[in-house]
């Protein structure tokens, strides 16, 4: 199946310093309490749409990735992105990987593509809003976790941008690492009885989902570090693509001391990743790829033929590749 990225586009909020030296951030981007992820994902999209002269009504499939929730519960926001955007034609999908939404959705891409002969036009929007009633952006994760959205414009048969094959690794074992106690059917918000409306802090996570043992703690990084490994292997042997002709792996936005492990498992300098865009804009969820990899085409970082491989981590716990050939 043959698809490609024909423009790009993303809004991200005003950018705050971040003080001293924090795991290697310097600014993350926070939105005014009244914006919604929804705004961000539309104003994300209208640029997208804008740079590549796409009219709303010629959209076929519009797939929202989101790493937090929407404004609303028993809410579809995918769908109130193609009311607002026009894009009446379109069939819409809410993706929720977590932070690998955006890698994870180009599988997607191409399925529909492929069972939905008659589909020409695509718009893959990526949006992350922090809920700070329930999300601490510094202690709630390990990265500095900011706002922001962006899409990409898709076409089937384009040649440039193209994707060449996309990969998941699941392990169910660590799927309540990451969860809010409260809001959900086993402790609904309002019951009066039970639940905390805050996900805990990350430390307080992992001493609790570990047991405070620090040998299973270290299993779990050495087997994210292998599976990171091996989940790029694989993309790479899918697409028939050498693992190290890939020109860049743009990773989620992860600390400065995550990047320098990484390039290491991977066996990349660290120049080779975008290291420097996730310091200087916090992580956005699961836009951080798509954005990372408008950066790099537009700075002349990337060139025709190259190939980036699109790296995360979603919550369930997902490790996710997608490769794509520029």
């Amino acid at each position: 199946m043959s698809f490609g990225l024909t423009a790009f586009g993303h809004f991200l909020p005003p950018a705050v310093a971040v003080p001293g030296t924090d795991r290697g951030y310097r600014f993350y981007h926070r939105a005014d309490p009244a914006v919604g992820v929804t705004d961000l994902a539309v104003a994300a999209a209208e640029n997208a749409l804008r740079e590549s002269g796409t009219d709303p009504g010629e959209i076929d499939l519009l797939l929202l990735a989101m790493a937090d929730i929407p404004e609303y519960l028993y809410w579809d926001a995918a769908a109130a992105a193609q009311s607002r955007l026009g894009a009446y034609r379109a069939e819409t999908m809410h993706v929720s990987q977590g932070c690998g939404g955006g890698v994870a959705a180009f599988d997607i891409l191409a399925g529909k593509f492929a069972t939905h002969p008659e589909y020409r036009t695509a718009v893959l929007l990526t949006a992350h809003r922090v809920c700070e009633q329930y999300w601490d952006r510094r202690r709630s994760a390990a990265a500095i976790t900011s706002d922001g959205a962006a899409a990409a414009v898709v076409r089937r048969g384009h040649g440039s941008c193209r994707w060449l094959a996309t990969e998941t690794l699941t392990d169910g074992h660590y799927a309540d690492f990451q969860l809010m106690p409260a809001g959900g059917t086993a402790a609904p918000f309002g019951d009066g009885t039970r639940g905390d409306t805050r996900v805990p802090p990350l430390v307080e996570r992992m001493d609790s989902f570990f047991g405070g043992s620090a040998r299973a703690t270290l299993e779990f990084a050495e087997l994210s570090s292998r599976r990171n490994r091996e989940v790029l292997t694989r993309a790479c042997e899918r697409a028939g693509v050498d693992a190290g002709a890939v020109a860049v792996v743009i990773y989620l936005h992860d600390t400065a001391s995550a990047f320098v492990d990484l390039a290491a498992v991977l066996g990349v300098p660290l120049e080779r990743t975008n290291h420097d865009l996730a310091a200087q804009h916090g992580h956005l969820g699961c836009a951080d790829q798509l954005f990372s990899l408008e950066r790099h085409i537009a700075e002349g970082r990337l060139r025709p033929g190259d190939v980036a491989a699109l790296m995360s981590m979603g919550i369930g716990i997902h490790w996710i590749c997608t490769l794509i050939e520029i």
